[in-house]
């Protein structure tokens, strides 16, 4: 009986001894994940710092933009004026080229047909002067 209990003391210790070394290894595991956590965690707020000083860095360059459009929109005002003077003066002037070409284009249709007249003036006098020379025959 004495080594009944024995062995079933010593399997037990054993026993311990094997789940002791379990949890030891659960125990190193939960520590290695425990360290890549906290070096995940420190990296993770290093890239946060860095976030926020890039969107206070876009936040300034947001707020320069603003003023920059806000200065260029009460300009624009300015510069429109400007704008249709410049448009005004380029109609009138288009207008005076439209005239121009119109009265242009009126002179050579009137050319092409006093041309004309004067081809059939010419072939006319060609007529009349072949009647005469048959005539004459």
């Amino acid at each position: 009986m004495v080594r009944t209990l024995e062995r079933k003391l010593e399997a037990k210790m054993i026993k311990e001894e094997s789940d002791y070394h379990d949890l030891e290894s659960v125990v190193q595991q939960v520590e290695q994940n425990l360290e890549l956590m906290t070096k995940w965690a420190v990296k993770a707020e290093n890239h946060v710092v860095k976030l926020k000083q890039e969107i206070n860095l876009l936040q300034a360059q947001v707020s320069n933009f603003k003023r920059e459009n806000e200065a260029l929109r009460s300009g624009q005002c300015a510069s429109l004026t400007v704008v249709k003077q410049n448009t005004d003066v380029a109609l009138q002037n288009l207008r005076v080229v439209i005239n121009r070409a119109h009265a242009s284009i009126k002179q050579l249709v009137s050319g092409a047909e006093t041309l004309n007249f004067v081809a059939e003036i010419l072939k006319s006098t060609d007529r009349i002067s072949e009647i005469k020379d048959e005539e004459k025959s």
